[in-house]
């Protein structure tokens, strides 16, 4: 299991893009692995075969375990007798600690069953030592396997006190099932994987019929509900908003948007405008660039700007981009867009999204009028770029006087946390960022 972070000690491997045997190439996707912040695809370390894989989808382990080995395919397959792994192989991490015991003859040959034997042993969610093996030196045959489950399923199993297996207890807890519920058919009645997915397919299959569709929350999901209900529950949150005309910024747009999409590959949006100037009114106004301790406003002298990125539905992310007020307007565009990329393509990491300081989330593109966001704990303030639209408006000329014109207007939403930051001083923070907008000397920027 892969460092993803400072502060992570295990993972969950939720998905397996390779199965045993099969070719891999260096830096091709392998897996994919889970955090309580981020998912994130693991690319191949080496050239070779996937000999084996050591961890199922589903399981949490800590970091350091050993997930899967790769082998070359010229090599024989290893034996109880064979000397371990040298540089010839190639594996994920570190050994696990299960397999640190001193082994014997018999837990040698358990740990060397038959491709076929291990299909059935993970269809069916059992462990190697719950079976009694009759083949040489105790080894486990299709056979042995084959007789044990269906003594399983032909006697009623009893309650279990084992411990639950980590994919076990994820499927209980993401459907709200009680473990004393579900029938056992593992070894002294444990709770296999299959057993939950059996009770989870009868209601799905009944919601089915009444016209509806279950669909379990993803861990980002789950994550991102827990989040947004903890920061409603704990901060004040109320809601500000401020009218901006963006025509200075637009005028900037249409003249050099072109050739900045041919430099740099993506569109020049208005979202690089308003993290600068949401950053230089931070600098104004301190106190939204905190969090909240115990009884008090934590100041923080870093401008860490957290940009919001969807994941089709599948929950919310907020990479960060450290030391914003460092960046320039072209700078700034050309990191948000490779965070929303590496966002998408799950090749965050957890250190990618830590130390924010404040966020903004822009849902402008879907042509949104307010949007009152969460904030994300512990920050004091949450900014939404809503949809810039073309409208008349009232200008006022060189002679003072007034005339309509059509130009491009948006709303910037605040949503703060009124335990720490009074209405005024909101207020003149998007005052302070509507005049900057506004007023900027964007052009030379670019």
């Amino acid at each position: 299991m892969p460092q993803l972070g400072e502060t992570v000690a295990d993972g969950t491997v939720t998905k397996w893009f390779k199965s045993e045997g099969d070719t891999v190439t260096r830096g091709e996707t392998l897996f994919e692995v889970s955090t309580d912040k981020v998912d994130t695809e693991i690319p191949s370390p080496a050239d070779g075969v996937l000999t084996k894989i050591l961890v199922a989808e589903g399981e949490t382990v800590d970091v350091g375990t050993l997930l899967a080995v790769i082998g070359y395919d010229d090599l024989p397959e290893a034996s109880p007798s064979d000397a371990p792994a040298t540089s010839t192989t190639s594996s994920t991490s570190v050994t696990p600690e299960r397999t640190k015991a001193p082994a014997t003859a018999s837990s040698e040959s358990r740990a060397h069953v038959s491709p076929v034997v291990r299909r059935l042993l993970a269809e069916h969610q059992l462990d190697a030592s719950d079976v009694p093996g009759t083949g040489p030196q105790g080894r486990l045959t299709r056979d042995d396997v084959l007789a044990f489950v269906e003594s399983q399923v032909a006697s009623p199993a009893k309650t279990s006190n084992a411990p639950l297996s980590p994919v076990v207890r994820r499927l209980l807890r993401e459907h709200n099932i009680d473990a004393s519920s579900v029938r056992g058919t593992g070894a002294d009645g444990r709770i296999l994987r299959h057993d939950v997915e059996a009770m989870i397919s009868q209601g799905t299959s009944h919601a089915a019929s009444s016209g509806d569709e279950v669909i379990p929350f993803t861990k980002i999901r789950r994550l991102t509900a827990e989040h947004m209900t903890r920061s409603k529950a704990t901060s004040a949150h109320t809601l500000m908003v401020k009218e901006v005309d963006y025509e200075h910024v637009e005028d900037v747009r249409r003249t050099q948007g072109g050739a900045f999409k041919e430099q740099e590959g993506f569109s020049l949006t208005y979202l690089p405008f308003s993290a600068l100037a949401t950053l230089a009114a931070l600098r104004d106004f301190p106190y939204l660039n905190g969090s909240v301790g115990d009884d008090e406003l934590i100041v923080h002298h870093d401008l860490n700007l957290g940009i919001a990125v969807d994941l089709d539905g599948g929950g919310l992310v907020v990479p960060v981009v450290q030391h914003a007020d460092s960046y320039d307007l072209r700078a700034i565009a050309r990191k948000i867009s490779e965070l929303a990329g590496a966002a998408r393509s799950k090749k965050l990491t957890v250190d990618d999204m830590a130390h924010g300081t404040f966020t903004i989330t822009n849902p402008g593109p879907f042509g949104t009028l307010i949007t009152g966001a969460i904030i994300n704990q512990p920050q004091v303030a949450i900014l939404a770029t809503d949809g810039v639209v073309r409208k008349p408006v009232v200008v006022i000329d060189g002679s003072r006087d007034e005339a309509i014109a059509i130009h491009s207007v948006g709303n910037l939403a605040l949503t703060f946390d009124h335990r720490v930051i009074d209405g005024a001083y909101a207020a003149r923070f998007l005052a302070r960022m509507t005049e900057i907008l506004q007023t900027r000397d964007w052009a030379s920027e670019l």
